[in-house]
């Protein structure tokens, strides 16, 4: 379930329920013991002003009617376990499996208030964080090739020489090679471009530690 999807059913249970049983407590946390069921899912979501709430969904719902089991403003583990064990335990050792990211408050919520269920990260945020890792080597040796350029630009000023970087065979820099590489590593190789395949083909003889991430 998106946070357009939460954004609607929110606007739904507090503008067309007059007589609704938990409107005095909405706009902090709205509960649906009825909809646990054996797969969930865990995670935070801005719903509007940037604030996160903390939301559990039903994942055989597919984001329809009965999906939301629980919507819990704010992350802080304790307060949405308050919550959750308002559900009643034999309902709640029903659940075998929380998909849930890696995050240390989802793993406590779950840990405390699905005792009987296993715990899935779930796969975007892990390839989020590889995404992030290969970056991170990218960007280190961008910065490596920054600080080259600048001492062989000093050294050619202080000997009267005009610089000229190395220029690689498609016409790049060291620095733009490392530049211009950002989008074609989160591509499926099946989909670089001519020039990405030279690109990548340079920087992998270059840089074998990214070929490897």
């Amino acid at each position: 379930m998106d946070g357009k999807q939460l954004q609607e059913q929110y606007k739904h249970h507090i503008s067309d329920y007059k007589d609704w049983d938990q409107r005095e407590h909405a706009e902090d946390w709205m509960l649906y013991s009825n909809n646990t069921g054996a797969h969930l899912s865990i995670d935070e979501t801005a719903l509007s002003n940037g604030e996160l709430y903390t939301i559990v969904t039903n994942k055989s719902a597919k984001g329809k009617k009965g999906a939301l089991v629980a919507m819990v403003k704010g992350t802080k583990a304790e307060e949405v376990i308050e919550v959750l064990r308002k559900i009643p335990k034999r309902i709640r050792d029903t659940v075998r499996e929380v998909t849930l990211d890696m995050a240390a408050n989802m793993n406590r919520i779950v840990t405390r208030c699905f005792v009987k269920a296993d715990k899935v990260i779930d796969r975007f945020h892990v390839q989020k964080l590889a995404n992030d890792a290969v970056q991170e080597i990218r960007i280190k040796y961008r910065w490596e090739a920054l600080d080259q350029e600048n001492d062989a630009i000093k050294t050619a000023k202080a000997t009267g020489k005009a610089y000229e970087p190395e220029l690689l065979e498609n016409g790049d820099t060291l620095k733009q090679l490392l530049a211009r590489s950002r989008y074609l590593l989160f591509k499926p190789r099946d989909k670089w471009t001519a020039s990405q395949l030279t690109r990548a083909k340079l920087l992998f003889e270059r840089y074998p530690v990214i070929n490897q991430a």
